[in-house]
């Protein structure tokens, strides 16, 4: 075989890989069955970044398991991204948990106890459920006890965390953890096939969400 039929062979081969991988990556991240697409967007906070939110609860299981998964992507994330978490509440002591992560980010101490409140509920299997409890809980990491019980009842805390029951109803989650992309779209783990599997998708639609930025540039 000639040399030209040899490079025109190769570069067949390459565009016949190129398409076969192209319709794979398609087929893997199917709007309807590895994410869904939320009928009506979310305004985001930033509307020049891509915006990735976690919604979690620190009483959920799956969302401890997910913690340093989603960390360790938060930690080598694109500058473009503008990543943060987002408590959930449908009942129980959820609400109080909502008010313990605004307190702790509120009162500065939020990379100290973060995983304490995981660890606390998840592991230790305490229950939380009463604002004292929390409160001795930020106690135990060196804050003063009756500012963080000040700052669990705010009118600052309070206010966020009715924001983020707004925003998870706006999403329509339906379980923890869940991530939504840029106000469109929502991953589950139960879609996507995994919790690892969650970050792929995300990733993905991150990059989807840029190339759509940039070609409206």
């Amino acid at each position: 075989m000639s040399s030209t039929r040899r490079l025109a062979s190769l570069v067949i081969s390459a565009l016949m890989l190129m398409i076969a991988t192209t319709a794979f990556a398609q087929q893997q991240y199917e709007a309807g069955v590895h994410y869904t697409v939320l009928d009506t967007p979310v305004r985001t906070r930033d509307a020049s970044k891509i915006e990735v939110v976690e919604v979690f609860w620190y009483g959920c299981g799956h969302c401890y398991n997910f913690e340093p998964i989603i960390h360790a992507w938060e930690e080598s994330k694109a500058d473009d991204v503008d990543f943060y978490r987002s408590p959930a509440m449908w009942g129980g002591a959820m609400k109080l948990h909502a008010q313990a992560y605004y307190a702790a980010q509120a009162l500065k101490v939020l990379d100290t106890l973060h995983t304490p409140l995981f660890v606390t509920l998840n592991v230790e299997r305490k229950r939380l459920n009463t604002p004292a409890a929390v409160a001795d809980l930020f106690a135990d990491y060196g804050v003063d006890r009756d500012q963080a019980l000040k700052t669990l009842g705010s009118f600052g805390v309070l206010s966020q965390v009715r924001q983020a029951d707004a925003r998870a109803r706006s999403y329509k989650i339906s379980g923890t953890p869940e991530v939504v992309v840029n106000g469109k779209y929502r991953v589950s783990g139960k879609m996507a096939g995994g919790q690892q599997q969650m970050i792929t998708v995300m990733n993905y639609l991150i990059a989807k969400e840029r190339a759509a930025m940039a070609a409206a540039s």
